[in-house]
This record gives C-alpha cells, sequence and structure tokens, in this order.
C-alpha cells in the first residue's frame, strides 16, 4: 500500500513562485520509483506536468521553462517548484505513483 500526500499549494500572484513537495509512505524502496506530477482545472481533463525516474526528469513543453522537478530519496519526497505562475495554473495539483494518487494540493494564482 503507498499513500501520497501533498502539500505546499496556496494563493499565489501572478508571477509568483511555489514549491509544492509529496511525501511518500508504504511500497517500499523509494529511489526506485518514477514520480510524477499532474494538475486538473476545473472542467478539464488531468493534464501531466512532470516525471522523476530513477535519474531522468521529463517535463510537458507547456511547462518545462517554468517547473522544476526534483526529489529526495532519504525523505521519500518529490518536489515541483513552479516559477512565474499563471492564472492558467490555477489547478488541483496531484503527486502520482503508477495506480496511487494523492489527495492533491490546490494552487490558485490571482491578483
Amino acid at each position: 500500500q503507498v499513500q501520497l500526500v501533498e502539500s505546499g499549494g496556496g494563493l499565489v500572484q501572478p508571477g509568483g513562485s511555489l514549491t509544492l513537495s509529496c511525501v511518500a509512505s508504504g511500497g517500499g524502496l523509494f529511489s526506485g520509483w518514477a514520480m510524477r506530477w499532474y494538475r486538473q482545472a476545473p472542467g478539464k481533463k488531468r493534464e501531466w506536468l512532470a516525471t522523476y525516474g530513477q535519474t531522468t526528469t521529463y517535463y510537458n513543453d507547456s511547462v518545462k521553462d517554468r517547473f522544476t522537478i526534483s526529489r529526495d530519496n532519504d525523505k521519500r519526497a518529490v518536489y515541483l517548484q513552479m516559477n512565474n505562475l499563471k492564472p492558467e495554473d490555477t489547478a488541483l495539483y496531484y503527486c502520482n505513483r503508477d495506480d496511487w494518487w494523492g489527495q492533491g494540493t490546490q494552487v490558485t494564482v490571482s491578483s
């Protein structure tokens, strides 16, 4: 059983930054997992943002110049640093590993 808990969301002004965190429990050796971030805005499909494999990162082209995924295997955590946030980044952000999802953390970008 894997549990993923996201945190770090909030209200931020356009142009601001946030760092989201996701801490995992259960499921064995964390360093062997590929971890992903997704988001879902109201009325829209869930959108993949970034993946951190064992050593390699991948990004959706729509965010690759502004978002950075990182991980700390000792803390069983994965992070998403988001810069130059825009109103269209407003969404519920989810951490994912395989079939497991966190509950999401809300990011709202508004002045």
